[in-house]
């Protein structure tokens, strides 16, 4: 039975299992907005279009100050050979890196999972300048997907045209 497709042939067209592929139209492109203590996530469905707010974070630990964080200081002790002195600590960053750092491990968490479920086109990152470093670092931890933009302003809280204005002129 030349040129009859084979499940004519077999009349079995339960043999082919179609799998619905996902459409790129149900797919949208995540834009973070972020400092050490907000991140609202926009999402939006073209490169230039508007942006809509999906949710928010909020790391109050942030917005703590340092005395409050710490209970106390690591204390001091003798060597044991010797007459020397020295601190116990061994902190290489304050509690307020410490607290940036465990936020934007929890924002690049959020953007991995969404990269790797496939709903998400790309991101772009909008961030305060002494935060952005650290987000991009947990970003490059969390998964291999890069930003298709990044912005270093403090921007959190403003107006939705700001943000998209600044995408705007990349």
């Amino acid at each position: 039975m030349a040129g009859v497709p084979y499940y004519k042939q077999r009349n079995c067209v339960q043999d082919f299992i179609v799998t619905p592929q996902s459409s790129t139209s149900d797919k949208f492109y995540w834009v973070v907005v972020a400092d050490e203590s907000n991140a609202i996530v926009y999402a939006r469905d073209t490169l230039r279009g508007p942006l809509r707010e999906l949710f928010s974070l909020d790391n109050e630990t942030a917005r703590k100050k340092t005395d409050e964080l710490i209970s106390d200081s690591g204390g001091r002790s003798f060597d044991s050979f010797g007459k020397g002195r020295h601190t116990m600590t061994r902190e290489k960053a304050g509690p307020k890196q410490n607290a940036a750092t465990a936020f934007a491990k929890q924002i690049a968490g959020r953007i991995a999972k969404v990269m790797h479920e496939g709903d998400c086109r790309g991101f772009a990152l909008v961030a305060a300048p002494r935060f952005l470093g650290v987000l991009r670092d947990a970003i490059s931890i969390a998964t291999t997907a890069e930003p298709y933009a990044t912005v270093d302003k403090e921007v959190v809280g403003q107006d939705t045209a700001v943000i998209e204005k600044l995408l705007a002129n990349l």
